[in-house]
């Protein structure tokens, strides 16, 4: 990013909130701190990311890094579908900080660039393979209308079942979630990074 932050930004973090004191943690928290200071856990950004700042309340890191790592990583779904959700609950929320975070991602886990771009720029989704369009036209009803056609209910149902639907939904969640705490801190795109996400 080429512009000046705002002025309650702290240079350190990139956002409106210190670091975690590590030596006020107990023992789980100063082993998270840890981990996320070596960019474990699936933490993209390190200390950087949300994640260090869910530190700030220990309660909220202990049972949402664990609910976060399942829904990525255990649940089942392919890494090409994980970072799609991730992107389009970027998108509809505009956050730039996850975009920057996970369009890479997306990129390394063989989502192509055209799709990415549809997400992106907000472009039709039709003519996409039909797994990556029904995430995006899931995702943007669900996230923009508040209900989800039965049509692409009946589509979820087929490709994911019952349990792929819920844990399909609770990955949104997790993400539009983050969301709201990266815009509340304010959270900054780390300098350097090019994948910006254009906001009218």
């Amino acid at each position: 990013m080429t512009d000046t932050p705002p002025p309650d930004i702290l240079p350190e973090t990139g956002c409106r909130l210190p670091l975690p004191d590590r030596d006020a943690l107990d023992e789980a928290g100063k082993e998270a701190y840890d981990r996320l200071a070596n960019f474990q856990d699936g933490a993209l950004m390190g200390l950087r990311g949300p994640s260090a700042m869910s530190l700030h309340s220990p309660e909220v890191n202990k049972y949402s890094i664990p609910l976060n790592n399942y829904l990525r990583f255990n649940a089942g779904f392919s890494g090409a579908v994980r970072e799609l959700v991730i992107l389009v609950a970027a998108r509809e929320m505009d956050s730039r900080f996850e975009w920057a975070a996970h369009e890479t991602e997306a990129l390394k886990e063989g989502v192509p660039q055209a799709t990415i771009d549809v997400i992106k720029y907000r472009k039709s989704a039709a003519g996409l393979a039909d797994e990556h369009g029904l995430i995006i036209e899931y995702g943007r009803q669900v996230l923009r209308e508040h209900k989800v056609s039965p049509e692409i209910f009946a589509q979820l149902k087929s490709v994911f079942g019952a349990k792929g639907i819920v844990d399909l939904a609770y990955l949104f969640g997790a993400y539009v979630s983050l969301a709201v705490l990266l815009a509340t801190i304010d959270s900054q795109v780390p300098d350097g990074n090019r994948s910006e996400l254009p906001i009218p």
